[in-house]
């Protein structure tokens, strides 16, 4: 499977809006990878206040669409079904950087790169670039388990 438009991610993903952060998915290599994309709008609702002067997108943010790009690539090794059968958690963050911020009109391209799954438990190396310039990276610890 190579790519996945957003109803393919919204038949994947439980998320809805506002906390969908995931657009579409342009690669995705079973027990490997996954790259995804975030469009940053202006109207998202966490600019109004983060900042007004100065909209920028929280990291924990960006966080969380990295995690929510490795949850796919996740549900779709395994065959789960996330939100029916099974969930999937955030276990941990590791080494998290940010380089630069994310504004309105930017382009998040997510990339989680599986490094370790045993009994449901994950590792990912991510990042995150906005164009050719690197805006985020981390590894993160995911737990599936059933609902």
């Amino acid at each position: 499977m190579n790519e996945m438009d957003l109803q393919g991610v919204l038949e994947t993903l439980p998320h809805r809006y506002p906390f969908l952060l995931i657009d579409r998915v342009l690669e995705l290599e079973l027990g490997s990878y996954i790259v995804a994309i975030k469009n940053v709008t202006v109207n998202e609702p966490f600019f109004q206040g983060h900042f007004p002067n100065k909209p920028v997108m929280p990291g924990v943010l960006i966080l969380e669409a990295l995690a929510q790009a490795a949850a796919i690539l996740g549900a779709k090794t395994s065959g789960a079904k996330l939100g029916s059968e099974s969930i999937m958690y955030l276990a941990g963050v590791d080494d998290a950087r940010f380089k630069r911020p994310v504004v309105p009109g930017d382009q998040l391209l997510l990339r989680a790169t599986l490094e370790r799954s045993l009994r449901g438990v994950t590792r990912v190396a991510t990042t995150a670039h906005v164009g050719s310039e690197l805006v985020c990276e981390a590894r993160l610890l995911s737990a599936m388990r059933p609902l």
